[in-house]
């Protein structure tokens, strides 16, 4: 059976299969990876990928490989970047594309440097100025994508299938429900303690407006879902909304009470119609059994079984939480981005297959990477509405462009009536807007 490409190695590699599956996944073409030279010397005139040390063949694409994916240890890796197509690149090597593309993808979508000793930021997660996307400054770029794009145009000259393009761009919207509401649904002792300081601060008009939306008297201002569901509808959008559903709350875990008839309403009626995740809690990175807890409950309330999580506060460790995600049976993680700046924490807009660099294998969670989330744009890098809207359009653009997938991060706080979000909501629908007419 003739393959779309032949890939020879000259080494047996567990990290050398998990890019060419990779590759397949990407190009929706089968790579073949083979070890023996003599058959890759005499098989049948097709596209030929050779990863080694020296040329074999006339009509091949030779790539010198670099020797990071035939090793078993994590180390300190020297990179050196350099410009190539208008892009940056690294690990520069003779051969037909100026570099080895197959070790640096592997570098950036694992998340190598993440495994190596590094500086935290505040809130003890892997600071983005650690990394060399930030520090070489294409943390904007699903710099893989461009990468891959580039090399399917070499790939296209052995090979016209190539050629087509395998996939299309998908925007998907994701929500983070931290706090369902702003002051209803609180609980007596909550809403009780701040009115109270409210009142003992003179804040009279915002004390009595609290009371009037806890009366029903008036909308919540974080009770945007039925805007949210318009919205979805009138664009046909298919969203995932991920809950936070810990037990007990704290300075980071700030949710509704998990009994709560309401909240357990309002579950119900969102899982009926989109798809919905876990928002493991803060506290769950510290204990691991309130994962499971919180796991359990939000299937119980939703009556469905839950796959997809993303963390709260974007906090994280590899491989220690996605290990858990995995024993846990969470087959689709969302939380692959920064909580700390907006951009492209793997450079790809695409999702991928999460490889265990300590257990050097690929594991079954799918890792399916954001870019973009409006609490960075508001809280991290300190941009107003109209400025966040062109940083969103530039993520739409770049991943159009090599049809890749936008997936971005809202809450339902900043697209309620929250005066401190004023113009967020209708930015957001001004983006959604402009991205349906192309």
């Amino acid at each position: 059976m003739n393959h779309s490409a032949l890939v020879y190695s000259h080494s047996v590699s567990p990290r050398l299969q998990y890019v060419v599956d990779f590759l397949s996944q990407y190009y929706g073409l089968s790579f073949k990876l083979i070890y023996d030279e003599e058959k890759f010397i005499n098989a049948p005139d097709q596209c030929k990928i050779n990863y080694g040390y020296h040329r074999l063949v006339a009509n091949e694409i030779f790539i010198h490989s670099h020797v990071l994916l035939f090793e078993t240890s994590v180390r300190s890796v020297k990179i050196e970047c350099f410009e190539q197509n208008g892009y940056k690149a690294f690990f520069k090597t003779e051969g037909d594309f100026g570099f080895d593309l197959v070790a640096a993808v592997f570098f950036l979508i694992t998340r190598y440097e993440e495994y190596l000793p590094h500086r935290k930021d505040i809130y003890g997660r892997y600071a983005h100025e650690n990394s060399i996307a930030f520090r070489e400054g294409f943390i904007n770029l699903p710099l893989i994508n461009f990468w891959l794009e580039d090399f399917r145009r070499l790939l296209s000259e052995k090979n016209s299938q190539f050629s087509i393009l395998n996939s299309q761009f998908k925007f998907l919207p994701t929500y983070d429900i931290d706090m369902a509401w702003s002051f209803r649904n609180k609980g007596f002792k909550r809403n009780f303690a701040n009115i109270s300081l409210l009142f003992l601060k003179a804040q009279f008009r915002k004390a009595f407006y609290r009371i009037k939306v806890i009366r029903g008297k008036k909308q919540d201002p974080f009770d945007a879902y039925e805007w949210m569901d318009q919205l979805h509808q009138q664009f046909q959008l298919h969203p995932i909304y991920f809950f936070l559903v810990a037990k007990e709350t704290g300075k980071y875990d700030k949710n509704i009470d998990v009994s709560n008839k309401e909240f357990q309403q309002l579950v119900h009626s969102i899982s009926a119609k989109y798809q919905i995740g876990l928002h493991p809690s803060w506290s769950s990175g510290d204990v691991a059994s309130l994962l499971t807890q919180e796991k359990s409950t939000l299937e119980q309330i939703a009556n469905e079984q839950v796959i997809s999580s993303r963390q709260h506060f974007i906090r994280f460790d590899l491989p220690t939480t996605y290990r858990r995600l995995i024993a846990l049976g969470i087959t689709n993680d969302y939380s692959m981005g920064y909580g700390s700046i907006n951009g492209f924490r793997a450079s790809v807009a695409t999702k991928f297959y999460w490889y265990d660099l300590k257990k050097e294998e690929k594991t079954n969670l799918q890792v399916h990477p954001f870019c973009f989330m409006e609490a960075n744009s508001f809280y991290e890098q300190k941009f107003s509405a109209d400025e966040a809207l062109n940083e969103l359009v530039h993520y739409h653009k770049v991943s159009k462009e090599v049809n890749g997938t936008l997936i971005t991060i809202w809450h339902n706080s900043f697209l309620g009536r929250a005066e401190e979000f004023k113009g967020w909501r209708e930015m957001y629908q001004q983006f959604i807007s402009s991205i349906a007419k192309g």
